[in-house]
């Protein structure tokens, strides 16, 4: 995986995939008050033993802009509607065969709530492939069994709790 900072250019046109080209999309590290970030356990459908733990978030629709596409995927996946996007924080690309090809802007987000306040929307794949949702402290990412998406998350939540700045280095994958 490659990363990159927030403001580098890596695809040309917002919202646009060329059909050889990555999945553009938007991911958020929405904490709570008690600065927990919220992470969903999703499975590969292809591969039911492969699972691990990721932001909220998911691919720009046409038209849309990574923030945009930022606060509709937590709405879809987790039924929070009152979040605020503070920042961006990085942009990721992650390879894994032509087929899965994909750049994810990621934003810190804060919400007052941890209850849902709208039904989920979720696609035929989220239903099948979300086990659940979790909030997590720094503390429970580090000594987290499973594989965490990116690796060196609590790291990233810790510099993204620290203040107004941008972590100083994209994340590990």
């Amino acid at each position: 995986m490659r990363c990159h900072r927030f403001d580098e250019p890596i695809w040309q046109g917002v919202g646009m995939r060329p059909s050889a080209g990555p999945r553009i999309g938007a991911r958020v590290m929405l904490l709570d008050p008690d600065d927990r970030v919220l992470l969903i356990h999703a499975l590969d459908p292809d591969e039911p033993d492969h699972h691990w733990w990721e932001l909220p978030g998911g691919g720009l629709e046409p038209g849309e802009t990574p923030e945009q596409a930022a606060r509709r995927e937590v709405l879809e996946e987790t039924g929070i509607d009152a979040i605020q996007l503070v920042r961006p924080l990085w942009t990721s690309e992650l390879h894994r065969g032509e087929e899965r090809h994909r750049v994810d802007h990621v934003f810190l987000g804060r919400t007052t709530t941890t209850e849902p306040q709208k039904p989920l929307r979720l696609t035929e794949t989220e239903r099948v492939g979300v086990i659940e949702r979790r909030w997590w402290s720094a503390a429970q990412l580090e000594s987290c069994p499973d594989e965490v998406v990116p690796a060196d998350l609590a790291e990233q939540l810790r510099k993204a709790q620290e203040g107004p700045g941008t972590p100083q280095t994209p994340p590990e994958r």
